[in-house]
């Protein structure tokens, strides 16, 4: 006969492994993001519409494009350009972040993506996506005969 030592942290490898799975799998529903300049987004709702509102500080409209396909993924691309330095000056410290952004969110089934309005104000990117009204189910009568 074997004797094994107990280890309590083998149970506790498996749950976190598990936990992991689960969160990433919760992610790929609700939003994708890649670049090195992300926008942050709130996204709400009211009874006849869902509200996007994501930060693009520094950056103009003519930046941004963005787009709905017909499995309903919103999708969100542009581009953070750097101005152009002087080649007198030199740089002490750079915080702020440039680059290629896309993010995507998967929309809910009620939503009405071919009319989508969109605003760009004061860097803040604001998308009014309204909500369809639901389908009344049909009855049809049948005739016994």
């Amino acid at each position: 006969m074997t004797l094994l030592r107990f280890n309590p942290a083998r149970g506790i490898e498996s749950i976190s492994r598990r936990m992991g799975e689960f969160m990433n799998e919760l992610d790929k529903g609700i939003s994708f993001e890649m670049g090195g300049f992300t926008p942050r987004a709130d996204i709400t709702e009211d009874e006849v519409n869902i509200f996007f509102h994501l930060e693009m500080p520094g950056m103009c409209k003519e930046c941004v494009k963005i787009s709905v396909n017909e499995d309903r993924i919103l999708s969100i691309k542009g581009e953070k350009k750097r101005k152009e330095q002087s080649e007198e000056k030199n740089c002490i410290r750079s915080e702020r972040v440039f680059g290629e952004f896309s993010r995507s969110f998967v929309l809910p089934e009620n939503s009405d993506f071919e009319k989508i309005n969109a605003k760009f104000e004061n860097g803040v990117l604001e998308l009014t996506i309204p909500k369809k009204e639901p389908e009344k189910p049909k009855e049809i009568s049948i005739d016994i005969a």
